[in-house]
């Protein structure tokens, strides 16, 4: 299988104002209390899994959500939806071990280094894959664009 798609959609309890990770209220109790418990657990299992199998170095895992969340917290103790900072952890296929990759301002609210835009991300994950970033697609129309317009992560590659 080339590629595979896991979305961690509700839970048991889930409210329709916050369901899953979509915390809009009470933030850092279903954090703490419901789902990084889960995630860790899965996420470090997946990891093992693969490098016992010998599958780690040819297999990229990518956690990550499509936007970040606000600075500080709303009225209900929860954070909304904010664009300006995010956070994704990547594994395998050339990563870099335990290697870190930008910073926030002190309140999370602005990238302060390193600053990583989603295209840069897509290509990083293209490059890792096999597939140059600047390879020629095209559109239904027929018109030629690039697979991507984003820059390589060369600082978290091996």
């Amino acid at each position: 299988v080339s590629f595979i798609q896991v979305n961690w959609t509700r839970m048991p309890g889930d409210t329709t104002d916050s369901p899953a990770w979509d915390t809009h209220n009470k933030n850092a109790e279903r954090l703490k209390n419901h789902l990084m418990p889960i995630m860790d657990a899965a996420y470090a299992t997946l990891l093992e899994d693969l490098a016992e199998r010998g599958l780690l170095d040819s297999t990229l895992v990518v956690w990550a959500g499509e936007f970040g969340r606000t600075p500080r917290h709303n009225g209900g103790g929860g954070r909304d939806h904010w664009g300006h900072v995010f956070s994704g952890a990547l594994a395998g296929a050339g990563i870099r071990g335990g290697t870190v990759h930008g910073s926030s301002d002190k309140i999370g609210g602005q990238p302060r280094d390193g600053l990583t835009l989603p295209q840069d991300l897509h290509a990083t994950m293209l490059h890792l894959a096999g597939i140059s970033p600047e390879t020629e697609i095209r559109d239904a129309q027929g018109r030629p664009f690039p697979a991507s317009r984003g820059k390589i992560l060369e600082p978290v590659l091996a």
